[in-house]
């Protein structure tokens, strides 16, 4: 059970975790995953390193949640976009909603900005959540399709079309297609 502070009116293990995570989204939002640590994010918070590790757990632990929250929001975009919708044209639409998305929202930009072909932690394109997008965007789990999907989508947001009308065509005739006749 949990009880709350009588200071903060609230649960103070809880609330200590939201302000680590807004702290760190807000740190990644600056500098970059590569810059990000634990010791920067004591730092800022004013507090020990153990006091991050006791709430939120470890730098792996604090970018999947990050990653987390963001595909989320990004899954309940494109929900909204394909509810209803079937086979390519579910795919196309999935693809360009999230590119949408993804190219309006800080923390998509800084992502996808520190994935490159040379440099691949795997924080994003290994991310079970990432994956789970993908197979939601497909309509099934297949996760070889959730793979070139991911790879569909970050080349067309490393090379976007500037025209928003043929790219969405691009998308409709091939991007698309060639993920759903790859399905098993």
């Amino acid at each position: 059970m949990t009880r709350k502070d009588w200071v903060l009116g609230a649960d103070r293990s809880s609330e200590a975790r939201d302000r680590i995570m807004s702290a760190a989204s807000e740190l990644v939002s600056r500098n970059g995953f590569d810059a990000f640590t634990i010791d920067a994010l004591a730092a800022q918070l004013n507090c020990s390193p153990a006091t991050i590790y006791r709430h939120t757990g470890g730098k792996a632990a604090i970018l999947e949640r990050l990653i987390s929250a963001f595909s989320q929001r990004i899954i309940d975009s494109i929900r909204q976009a394909i509810a209803g919708i079937e086979g390519t044209e579910r795919v196309a639409t999935a693809i360009s909603v999230g590119l949408d998305f993804m190219r309006a929202e800080p923390l998509g930009k800084l992502m996808m900005g520190d994935i490159r072909p040379d440099h691949d932690t795997g924080t994003v394109t290994a991310s079970p959540f990432v994956v789970k997008m993908a197979e939601e965007m497909i309509g099934r789990s297949d996760p070889l399709a959730a793979q070139w999907l991911i790879r569909i989508t970050f080349a067309l947001w490393y090379w976007p079309v500037k025209d928003k009308h043929t790219e969405h065509e691009l998308v409709k005739r091939f991007a698309a297609p060639s993920v759903t006749l790859g399905l098993r």
